[in-house]
């Protein structure tokens, strides 16, 4: 789909709670919490945001967690921009009200994360506060003009704000170069390219490819790459009942030994002792077949492929 055609603006509200969730997006996102708990997960870590809490997503996939609660449901409200709409509007901004914007800031927070939460400041909660309202009468969906004042008034009150990590974010992705090379990076993960296919996908030499790779993601291609599909297997081992050899194979891995083994060299566990830590047992056998492992004279791997099996 064309992503001048959806929607720039949007109210999400969950009544219930459905896990930890995967989605992957083709713009920039910037959120507030109305309601709720959202847990952002990233590796190992999770760091969860409340009611008032200020956020940014970046292009790509996200693993997040939506929480309802005392009976009410999670709300946040979400307003999308692709680089030629922040081009578009710091360009007006600094024109009209002659706004310099600069970056100042930098940290490693900025740098190496996909996503950044802070409390809001009182301006953007009112901010959001407003729109709230406008979502609720419809007025955003019914008057483009009113959509893009909002947008505008929001880049405005980040930018013009003392340096943080969120608007150091926001400025260094108008760029639109980097974002249609963003896009083909996110859009082949789970498919089975070579870095030779990536470098012509993306119209650079091979040279070119991994040096701007490099700039972008702070790693070489293949171990970005592997890092991205166990992410994501960690993901599928607790939410659904998947075998190891269906979520290896999900996650374009070439065999069921090589995906354990790459996994427990991230992880120091394999997927089978991960998912039964995470999710717990689902019987007193697998219990006890746990327990007996670290006797057995067979290969951990194969030993936890057998319990896995005996689980599920």
């Amino acid at each position: 789909m064309n992503v001048s055609a959806l929607p720039k603006v949007v109210k999400y509200v969950e009544t219930q709670h459905h896990g930890i969730q995967s989605q992957s997006l083709s713009r920039y996102a910037i959120g507030y919490i109305l309601r709720g708990t959202k847990h952002i997960y990233d590796g190992d870590k999770r760091q969860t945001l409340t009611k008032g809490d200020l956020f940014y997503l970046g292009i790509g996939h996200h693993y997040e967690e939506n929480v309802p609660e005392a009976g009410q449901p999670f709300e946040q409200i979400l307003f999308y921009y692709t680089p030629s709409d922040l081009q578009r509007i710091l360009i007006h901004l600094n024109i009209t009200y002659g706004l310099n914007i600069t970056n100042e800031h930098s940290c490693e927070n900025c740098r190496n994360r996909a996503h950044i939460a802070m409390p809001a400041w009182s301006a953007v909660r009112n901010f959001f506060i407003g729109t709230n309202s406008y979502l609720r009468d419809g007025e955003i969906r019914r008057d483009e003009t009113a959509e893009n004042i909002k947008m505008t008034e929001l880049i405005y009150l980040i930018a013009s704000h003392e340096g943080c990590c969120l608007k150091s974010k926001l400025l260094s992705n108008v760029d639109s170069t980097k974002e249609n090379f963003e896009q083909t990076i996110y859009d082949n993960i789970f498919k089975d390219v070579s870095i030779e296919d990536l470098a012509r996908l993306t119209h650079r030499s091979l040279t070119s490819f991994k040096k701007e790779f490099r700039r972008y993601f702070q790693m070489p291609p293949h171990k970005w790459y592997i890092r991205q599909r166990l992410m994501h297997s960690r993901l599928l081992l607790i939410s659904t009942s998947k075998s190891i050899s269906e979520i290896g194979n999900e996650c374009t891995f070439p065999n069921t030994s090589h995906f354990i083994k790459l996994f427990k060299k991230e992880y120091g566990t394999t997927p089978a002792i991960y998912r039964h830590r995470h999710c717990g047992s689902n019987s007193a056998e697998t219990d006890a077949r746990l327990a007996s492992v670290a006797n057995d004279t067979k290969s951990r791997e194969e030993m936890f492929e057998e319990v896995e099996s005996m689980a599920l």
